[in-house]
């Protein structure tokens, strides 16, 4: 299968939030589970800086967007088993930041136009599209535009990836034919439009083959008007082709084992390592050095859905606490100023960085005893899983991927990694703070178990890239995985064919099983046994058993017969007339394939009593069978398959054999039992009923 993820970000070339984690780590995870996947993304001026000397020039064509008639430039780089290619236009991504930009919507719109007339210059035709959010929704809308014109682009199906709804690229309608180069009849048919603009998002939404979002609860989320923002609809409309799928993080990227960027390594079973990055965090921070005191920590963008007017409202009454507050992020001004001032008012207990840096993080991660994220929404959140990674244990707000991924604590049972709170309500955020704080105070061996539990839950790409595979296959057709599925049918379709037919086989032998008068014929068999087992011609036994062989294998299968009895039942099946002369008590024993063996048995111990009672016709069966002396008079037929139902597992296939033997000779077998004197015992006798 073939994939090409198109993504405005990924790690790491750039980044502004989580959904460049996403990028960075979900195609490796499925070109390690045998997908051919290449990413495209823009080449922005960071990326040329960074990466400039390691991109391969594959060629330049010109991508044409309404009116415009563009230059795009191509660039490849082979990592970790992806093709990663970079779109490049100077015009449009020459600038310092991703976004943020007034053109942002042309910008973006050239990038997907691009994605879709470039396809014939990648190194292969993707099955699947896999776009993200609204810097891609474009996409799945040029495929159905172009498909209506040149067939070969209706063979790719599209999945669009929703990773926050709340940005949905929203622009006038005059954008539709003058930015984007979409008819009007986009438009009329209301695919496009929304609330009389243009909503690039809802397009995607509409025009993509599958959607999902980021994690389960937000998929169910997505359909209430309170997180969809004005989507709720659509999104239910969509319901049958909407899914969740939990985002992962890089387990060997964030592994506090081997992080380069923290001060000491550790592991769950070494936690000493923490201590030490505890104390760098604090003088790095310019908090007071006090190893006792729980430093709670934010990793977070500054806006309103990541909850943040919960810590504006109770942030007072939260320093009234025994613990240290350290914040890390930048976004809206009222948020920033705010955390700013509070910085002053609680000098060497809260320290405050109104920035985004990757090695500060990493040492807020490592360092920080809590994590705090009171999330009004939030789709997945990648900064709980990197927290309990690294020892740090979260105390977030049940909605979305967090709901998903932080179980609640349980004292009463000692359960769950982490703490959390329902209601969006600074109170109940507060008393759960209270509550981990004394617990990391006045329980520490149940914090440090926590502290475990947390460190050992699995957010690794293994299990989602499994599921975006399945996605793929649904909307392609085709199975997956291709090639461990085929081979295996068809290994195992020869080994079941011969089982099949020696089914049929069986039937011939034991139909003539209810003819067969086998007392006289059996009785009559003692006196051949041991003195002609060998004189018996052995060699064509042999050759008489390969045809019938099949007769034999197949019962003892049934009964779990050992190997040298299926080699000995052959002999007895096959030899037919001659088997009263050929074969030996062991081999009786042995062959008998079917539901006798414990009849057998009892069998045996009265057959020597027998021997002196063989000239009687009528009394050696009554002798034989002392212990069913009750069903066993009557020496009718009916009389001896009562005997048989009793006996269980080793003695059918000797009937059908007697029988075959006995109804080809039935007015000679008194001559035989007279002609007999038993010397050994009527063992073999008993085994052949």
């Amino acid at each position: 299968m073939k994939i090409l993820y198109a993504t405005s970000e990924a790690v790491p070339f750039c980044k502004t939030g989580g959904l460049a984690d996403v990028a960075g780590s979900l195609p490796p995870a499925l070109a390690a589970k045998g997908a051919e996947i290449a990413v495209v993304l823009p080449l922005y001026q960071r990326v040329k800086e960074r990466f400039g000397d390691q991109l391969k020039f594959e060629c330049y064509d010109y991508v044409d967007l309404a009116w415009r008639h563009s230059y795009c430039g191509l660039f490849s780089l082979e990592r970790e088993g992806v093709t990663w290619y970079f779109l490049d236009n100077e015009q449009y991504f020459r600038r310092p930041e991703l976004y943020g930009y007034m053109d942002d919507g042309e910008r973006f719109g050239f990038f997907s136009r691009a994605v879709v007339r470039m396809l014939g210059h990648f190194k292969f035709w993707p099955d699947v599209i896999h776009c993200n959010d609204w810097q891609t929704a474009l996409v799945p809308i040029y495929l159905k535009d172009d498909g209506v014109r040149e067939d070969r682009f209706r063979s790719i199906k599209t999945t669009l990836t929703i990773h926050n709804i709340e940005y949905q690229g929203r622009y006038g309608k005059e954008t539709l034919g003058d930015l984007f180069g979409l008819d009007h009849g986009w438009a009329d048919d209301g695919t496009i439009l929304m609330d009389g603009d243009v909503n690039l998002l809802k397009g995607a939404i509409l025009c993509a083959d599958a959607v999902n979002a980021v994690s389960p609860t937000y998929a169910n989320e997505l359909k209430m008007s309170y997180f969809a923002h004005r989507l709720e609809n659509v999104m239910r409309q969509c319901g049958y082709k909407l899914s969740g799928v939990l985002n992962g993080i890089d387990l060997k990227r964030y592994d506090p084992a081997t992080d380069s960027h923290i001060t000491a390594n550790y592991s769950k079973d070494d936690m000493a390592g923490k201590s030490t990055d505890k104390a760098a965090l604090q003088r790095m921070m310019g908090l007071r050095e006090e190893p006792y005191t729980p430093i709670v920590a934010i990793v977070s963008r500054l806006v309103s859905h990541k909850g943040l007017d919960l810590i504006c409202e109770v942030l007072h009454d939260m320093m009234e606490l025994p613990l240290q507050l350290v914040v890390l992020g930048k976004g809206d001004r009222k948020y920033e100023d705010f955390f700013g001032w509070a910085a002053q008012q609680y000098p060497g207990r809260m320290a405050v960085r109104l920035d985004y840096n990757e090695d500060l993080s990493m040492a807020i991660y490592a360092g920080a005893d809590l994590f705090l994220m009171p999330s009004k929404s939030e789709p997945c959140g990648l900064s709980q899983m990197i927290a309990m990674r690294y020892g740090t244990v979260p105390i977030v707000r049940e909605t979305g991927g967090l709901k998903d991924t932080v179980q609640p604590y349980e004292a009463w049972r000692d359960a769950g990694n982490g703490f959390t709170f329902a209601n969006y309500a600074s109170g109940d955020m507060l008393y759960v703070i209270r509550e981990a704080v004394y617990l990391y105070k006045d329980y520490p061996d149940a914090f440090a178990r926590l502290r475990g539990r947390a460190m050992e839950s699995d957010f690794s790409w293994k299990r989602s890239a499994g599921e975006y595979l399945h996605i793929y296959s649904n909307i392609t057709g085709q199975p997956w995985p291709p090639v461990s599925a085929e081979p295996a049918p068809a290994a195992s379709e020869p080994e079941s064919a011969p089982a099949e037919e020696p089914a049929p086989a069986e039937e011939p032998v034991t139909e003539p099983a209810p003819v067969a008068e086998a007392p006289a014929k059996e009785e009559a068999a003692p006196a051949a046994e041991p003195e002609k087992p060998a004189e018996s011609a052995p060699a064509e036994e042999p050759e008489k058993a390969e045809e019938p062989a099949p007769e034999a294998e197949a019962e003892p299968a049934k009964a779990d017969v050992p190997q040298n009895a299926k080699e000995k039942s052959l002999r007895i099946v096959t030899t037919g007339r001659s088997l009263v002369a050929k074969e030996e008590k062991p081999t009786a024993l042995t062959q008998i394939p079917t539901d006798q063996p414990k009849a057998l048995v009892k069998q045996e111990a009265p057959a020597v009593p027998a021997k002196a009672e063989a000239p009687a016709k009528e009394e050696a069966p009554a002798k034989a069978e002392e212990p069913v002396a009750e069903k066993a008079p009557a020496a009718k037929k009916p009389a001896r398959k009562p005997a048989a139902r009793k006996t269980t597992g080793r003695k059918t296939a000797k009937k059908p054999a007697a029988s075959k033997s006995t109804s080809a000779k039935t007015a000679k077998a008194p001559s035989v039992k007279k002609e007999t004197t038993p010397k050994n015992g009527t063992a073999a006798s008993d085994e052949k009923k």
